[in-house]
């Protein structure tokens, strides 16, 4: 028998880092600790869950433990790893079904402990109508309260996408939502004028808004904020997450930016012989240069392939984010990429912006819907930084274009001329990201 691979975490980083090193070493014995009962899952589509698109918790699930045991991968669902000795190479384990503890050894470590909830510290949090979405044990759970309370009326905490989506979730099933925010606008990646689109658009699918709002306390049906007190009989956090970093901080693994886990391109930690990826650890920000903390499901996917491949003996880097996300909103699609104004003004850019008013298509066809598109670059250079789009169907996947472009290092002289496709049922005849570029080439040109 080979060395022994053990992996903490039976989502996307870790299944994709032991699925990686199954095919690479044959000979490796693997065993995958996962605290829940479903393995490699989307925790993305949990809105959609909720709000009734998809059908059961079982529909997110990509690959199942029994699979990944066909792959000869020891997969063990409802085991929560507790403590690790690096010295000794050992871990505790506690078998969540049985009710016992046991001693596993290893000679490589792979954490992939992904991240929970943030929990803001007032009254009332721990409550069992409070919900955190961020497993599918979560999603089952929120499920079943909803059945349990059918609530009257539902409070998000927090405007950010899982917030937003779970909002429209609940408007879609008939329940009335208050979105509630510490921020003057909802979507705080976004530039307050970007997300203000965002906030209008809410409002005009019921949704109702508390913004400048500090969350105090929860209490039995109601919700209190610095704005006075609201009715909520089932209460959803959509507050950002925390990396699940303490089994690595007790085993004296260097954490970083957020309490994230520090890794390296190889998807290395401090320690000899342990390799981090996903929600729980740390990336390198491509335009910034700074470490950032970037829960997303594409990340973790492919800091996890890098893994599976270094700890198997072979050589592979992860060069890092920009930043890139979007979503939906009933008709609305929302994309960012790279730094905000505050993102780049933090990381000592001086910025120049253009935001332009235009449509999803050529504006003489009946399928045209507004899109507004704002472009963030350096001053004097022109090097590309940022981009937000908020607009009709259609609108959102062109932020894939500037995620390529800030990633490489683009000014945006390159991507005025850069030889995009173009048919009226997809574009005028300048991009909308080319006319935005035009206008920031024209401001340096002054």
């Amino acid at each position: 028998m080979g060395q022994r691979l053990l992996v903490v975490g039976g989502d996307g980083a870790g299944m994709a880092a032991a699925s990686v090193a199954r095919r690479r070493r044959p000979d490796m014995e693997i065993v995958a600790v996962e605290r829940g009962p479903w393995t490699s899952y989307s925790a993305c589509g949990i809105p959609y869950l909720i709000g009734g698109s998809v059908r059961s918790v079982d529909d997110l699930v990509a690959r199942r433990p029994e699979q990944f045991r066909a792959m000869r991968i020891d997969m063990r669902v409802e085991h929560e790893v507790k403590s690790v000795d690096l010295e000794a190479r050992t871990a505790e384990v506690h078998n969540l079904a049985h009710g016992r503890t046991f001693t596993l050894g290893f000679d490589l470590l792979h954490l992939a402990t992904g991240a929970s909830p943030i929990r803001p510290p007032v009254p009332g949090i721990d409550a069992s109508h409070v919900h955190g979405v961020q497993t599918l044990t979560d999603a089952q759970g929120l499920l079943d309260d909803l059945a349990d309370r059918r609530p009257e009326h539902v409070v998000v905490i927090g405007g950010g996408y899982i917030g937003l989506e779970l909002a429209e979730a609940f408007v879609s099933k008939g329940a009335p939502v208050t979105v509630i925010d510490s921020a003057p606008e909802v979507m705080h990646t976004l530039d307050p004028d970007m997300g203000a689109l965002v906030g209008r658009a809410l409002r005009s699918i019921g949704v109702k808004l508390e913004v400048n709002a500090s969350l105090i306390g929860i209490d039995v049906g109601e919700v209190v904020t610095t704005q006075g007190s609201l009715p909520a009989d089932l209460v959803v956090l959509g507050t950002g997450v925390r990396p699940n970093s303490d089994l690595a901080a007790a085993a004296g693994v260097a954490l970083g930016v957020h309490d994230a886990i520090v890794v390296d391109r190889q998807q290395r930690t401090s320690a000899e012989g342990v390799w981090a990826a996903g929600d729980c650890c740390q990336s390198l920000h491509r335009v910034s240069g700074r470490p950032v903390h970037e829960a997303l499901g594409t990340v973790a996917n492919k800091q996890g392939r890098v893994a599976g491949i270094t700890l198997s003996g072979g050589y592979a880097t992860f060069p890092g984010v920009v930043g890139t996300a979007m979503t939906r909103l009933c008709d609305m699609e929302i994309g960012r990429t790279g730094l905000n104004v505050t993102e780049a003004a933090a990381a000592g850019f001086e910025v120049v912006t253009a935001r332009i008013e235009t449509t999803t298509t050529s504006a003489y066809l009946p399928s045209a819907r507004p899109m507004t598109v704002k472009v963030i670059a350096e001053a004097r250079t022109g090097r590309l930084l940022g981009a937000q789009i908020v607009g009709g169907p259609g609108a959102a996947k062109r932020v894939d274009v500037m995620a390529v472009a800030a990633a490489a290092g683009m000014d945006a002289e390159e991507l005025l001329m850069a030889d995009l496709g173009y048919a009226p049922p997809f574009s005028s005849v300048w991009d909308p990201l080319q006319v935005a570029a035009r206008e920031i080439v024209a401001q340096l040109a002054t």
